[in-house]
Formats: structure tokens, sequence, C-alpha cells
């Protein structure tokens, strides 16, 4: 018969699943600090060594690391996707800037649409919440907050589609560009004409989403990215002509 005893699960076992749990669904995040062992067995109510087997167990596991005077951390897996050779190579030619934009129109475009489907309430209030931080950082003029905010209004639709595999590929996609291996998002929010079409572009995004339309939601993201590559692809081509102008007028005034 295929029939097997059942066994209640021992305890240091429920607290690895809840923390892995925690981990898959992007709650906590790499890099996040835990609590202090005493105050996770508050919480988790079970014992001080019950804690101790289960952070044991998830280092083994490569998902938690200790830092020696410093506590419990959640392990930084997200480098994983791509070697530091490759992060190099895309950093240091176009065609991979262009292709990082094609994938993520593709991308959040769908989670955009599985957003609108799946998205609870709280999700909605979140990316709501963001388009308002937006809004405001859009009035100071300030291209450092209003990168910031871009970069977390798109990760927070990738959130609200709940699909754990996606969020997390995003996430390390997402890693990249905020160091710049692709482009320095700061320089779309520097220029005030664009400025303002990215914005009208999130409140798009964001009223599609409000509104649970999940094709309007997906168009909009996808002009929205197929907006940020036209404005790249500018600013390029600019940067070519100012520096041709530059030996030009360097000729001119040694002759």
């Amino acid at each position: 018969m295929p029939f097997q005893p059942v066994t209640p699960e021992r305890l240091p076992a429920a607290v690895t699943r809840q923390i892995e749990k925690l981990i898959l669904r992007g709650i906590l995040r790499p890099g996040e600090r835990l609590p202090a062992e005493r105050e996770l067995a508050e919480k988790f109510q079970v014992s001080r060594p019950s804690v101790r087997e289960a952070v044991a167990d998830l280092q083994d596991k490569g998902l938690l690391t200790t830092r020696a005077g410093a506590g419990i951390y959640v392990a930084d897996v997200l480098g994983s996707a791509f070697s530091d050779a490759l992060i190099r190579l895309f950093a240091d030619h176009d065609e991979a800037v262009f292709d990082y934009i094609s994938f993520r129109r593709d991308l959040e475009g769908l989670a955009a649409l599985r957003a609108a489907q799946y998205a609870s309430e709280t999700d909605l209030k979140v990316i709501g919440k963001l388009m308002e931080k937006m809004e405001a950082a859009h009035r100071k003029t300030n291209p450092a907050d209003e990168a910031r905010l871009d970069a977390e209004f798109h990760m927070a639709i990738i959130e609200a589609s709940h699909n754990v595999i996606m969020l997390h590929m995003m996430r390390s996609m997402f890693q990249l560009l905020r160091e710049g291996v692709f482009y320095n998002r700061q320089v779309m929010f520097k220029r005030r004409t664009t400025r303002g079409a990215l914005l009208d572009q999130h409140r798009a995004i964001n009223a599609a989403l409000q509104a649970r339309d999940p094709e309007g939601a997906r168009r909009a993201v996808e002009d929205h990215l197929s907006y940020v590559e036209r404005s790249l692809a500018d600013h390029q081509k600019a940067e070519r002509n100012e520096m041709v102008a530059r030996q030009r007028f360097d000729h001119e005034r040694s002759r």
C-alpha cells in the first residue's frame, strides 16, 4: 500500500520552512538582517535551540549567513544570475543595453498584465503610494530620488504579479541596473522634457492597474519602456554628435 505514517513536523523544521517561504516570496530580501535569536524564538514561540538549529540548516542551504558580531542576514543570492565576466561584458557593449530594455519590456508587460489580474488590494495600495511619492519627487526635481522610486515602482508591479520565479529573476536584473551596469538611470530624470513624459507614463501604468485593466496595463508598460529605449538611443546619439563637434572645434582652434 502507498500509505506512510503521518509524523508531526519537528519545530526546527517548521521554523526553517517558514523562513524559506518568506525568502521565496520576496518578503525577506537579500542582505536583510533577521532579528536576534531570542526575538526570533519569541516570535515563533519556540525554544532558542530550535531557532539555532533552523538557522544552521538555512546556512547550510546557503539562504542565511552569519556576520561576526553583526547578526544573521539573508544571503545575497541575487548576484549569482550572471558571472562577473559576463556583467563586465554587458557594461562594455551597447547591444546588451538595448537587449536588456527589450527583455524588460516583454517580462514587465506580462508582470503588469498579471498584476492587474492577481494583485491584492494591498498590492495596489503600495503601487498607488509609490506613485504619490514619484509625484512628490518630480516636484522637487531630484533625479536620484526619481530614479530610485522608478525602480521601486516597477518592482512593486512585479511583486504584485505573484510569480516568485519572475520576482527573483527581475530583482537580480534590477540590481544590475542600480549598479549602473546597463546605463545611468538618473540621466533620464535630468532632462526636463523626458521627466514629464516619464511621469505621465507611470501615471498611465498606475491608472490601468488600479482599474484592473490587464491589457491596458501591459500596453502602458510596453509603451513606457519603448520610450525609454528611444530616449536612451537619442541620448547616446547626442553624446556621439557632441564628441564629433568638440573634435571639429578643437581642430579649428588649433589651425
